[in-house]
């Protein structure tokens, strides 16, 4: 099948996370995928080494981070670190390899840009195998697939997480206080169920995600990352205080728990999506691999530290996110309400990606002056979708743990080796490079696999309900 038959024109290509809040929908994702109107070099919107570097460390900081303390758990105190270490660099290789081939087709097809689910695609169509060949395009369904799912995911995960955070919030309310300190134990009020808390939220963010233009959404954004960035240094600055002893804390946890680390560790690397728009959009691109592995560096030093420094300070107390566990003082209470803000308005952008993939499949069949109302709609059942879930999964910790066990271990771990395999076979590849690339992608076959089960049946397993007492210490 020829490379002209597999591009069409009429299906665009959404396969990333990363869209400048000052870009319009018109202007945003669709010039990712539009080689026209692209200038690699020269460009008045080319971004510098730092402003990429700053665009990777937002790409892959999220909800996902404050969930690794209680990954850690899963694992173990030792082993929590060691595996973040190695996942964090079979991720980075991941994307290096995501970047190689694109940059192969490039070359190839004299393209001056090519996507994740373009580059799939082409690889598939350079595949040995004639029937790969045949359904190449299928790459391109494949990665928008994994890429809704997961997006999506992020969107259920940010209902569960706002819930918690200001379920904990209210019902403390009476009982917080000025002093940070002696605050170990609280007796919450009950209000309501976090579930109902979720359907509360669904309005605002149905009306939330009705501004389609992204610029209008820039203000926002940019008052998340302020709020998010403040959050983690106050968070930062409470667990390096006066650490317990963490003698009693497993060195190795039991293993049926360890595919809960996996999922909620691979969750919180969920950058893979923004790395060739990054370097796309960059005025000197051949900095790019530095900046990527330098950027990817300090994410990983981050999700270890934060992780670690959570499970020594909150030990087996250590909830789905870490700020759940902060004091029932004003200061920090006021930490998770910055971070829900941050959260909150990070949610119109996350579900942008989906929105962009599927609503033009709707829009496109009905007549014209139907469009709006059907765009809405669409909008709004999405949301609901995404609502739904989060009601059905009302456990943070699950939520992270399948949303990365379902959808982010298939397009940080186990598409790229495999992309590797069909790209450079045909050309003669190193036996202990194809050896490796497999064992990658079975690796992340069996998290994908072992990570859903575990998360499913934690899921339907009766459980305690979790004890409403918050404990500003591991040990009280």
């Amino acid at each position: 099948m020829s490379t002209q038959r597999l591009r069409n024109e009429d299906y665009p290509d959404y396969s990333s996370t990363d869209v400048s809040p000052d870009e319009s929908p018109s202007e945003g994702l669709n010039n990712f995928s539009s080689p026209g109107s692209y200038q690699r070099f020269g460009e008045s919107s080319s971004t510098t080494w730092f402003q990429t570097l700053v665009h990777l460390l937002k790409g892959n900081i999220g909800t996902g981070l404050l969930g690794l303390p209680l990954a850690v758990k899963n694992a173990g105190i030792l082993m929590g670190p060691l595996s973040l270490l190695l996942i964090g660099i079979v991720a980075v290789h991941c994307m290096g390899i995501l970047v190689k081939c694109a940059h192969h087709f490039c070359r190839r097809l004299n393209k001056p840009y090519m996507d994740y689910g373009e580059t799939v695609m082409y690889g598939l169509e350079s595949s040995p195998s004639s029937w790969l060949r045949n359904h190449a395009h299928w790459g391109r369904h494949i990665v928008d697939f994994f890429l809704i799912v997961t997006q999506l995911g992020f969107c259920s995960v940010y209902f569960v997480f706002l819930a918690d955070n200001f379920k904990q919030v209210i019902e403390a309310a009476n009982g917080t206080t000025n002093n940070c300190h002696n605050n170990q134990t609280v007796i919450e009020t009950p209000t309501m169920d976090s579930r109902l808390y979720m359907l509360t939220f669904l309005p605002f963010l149905v009306l939330l995600v009705f501004v389609r233009n992204l610029r209008v959404l820039s203000v926002f954004s940019l008052l998340a990352n302020i709020t998010m960035l403040v959050s983690l240094v106050m968070i930062y600055q409470f667990i390096v205080q006066r650490i317990p002893n963490p003698s009693r804390l497993p060195l190795v946890a039991p293993w049926k728990t360890y595919p809960l680390f996996f999922g909620t560790a691979i969750f919180a690397f969920e950058g893979i999506g923004v790395v060739l728009p990054l370097e796309n959009k960059m005025k000197d691109p051949q900095k790019f691999p530095v900046i990527l592995y330098v950027g990817m560096a300090i994410i990983t030093a981050l999700y270890i530290s934060l992780g670690s420094l959570g499970y020594l300070q909150f030990g087996p107390h250590i909830k789905g996110s870490i700020t759940l566990n902060l004091p029932n003082c004003w200061l920090y209470q006021s930490v998770k309400l910055l971070y829900s803000i941050g959260i909150f308005f990070t949610y119109a952008l996350q579900f942008y990606v989906p929105a962009e993939i599927i609503i033009p499949f709707f829009v496109s069949r009905v007549p014209e002056r139907w469009e709006l109302v059907v765009d809405l709609f669409v909008r709004t059942v999405l949301v609901s979708l995404t609502c739904i879930l989060a009601i059905l999964i009302p456990r943070l910790d699950l939520v992270i743990s399948l949303v990365g066990s379902v959808s982010s271990s298939a397009l940080a771990l186990i598409i790229p080796p495999l992309l590797e395999i069909t790209t450079y076979y045909s050309e003669g590849m190193n036996p202990l490079i194809i050896t490796k690339d497999a064992l990658i992608s079975i690796l992340g076959f069996v998290g994908f696999v072992v990570g859903t089960y575990e998360a499913l049946y934690e899921l339907i397993q009766p459980n305690i309900a979790p004890v409403l007492i918050n404990s500003t210490s591991a040990f009280v």
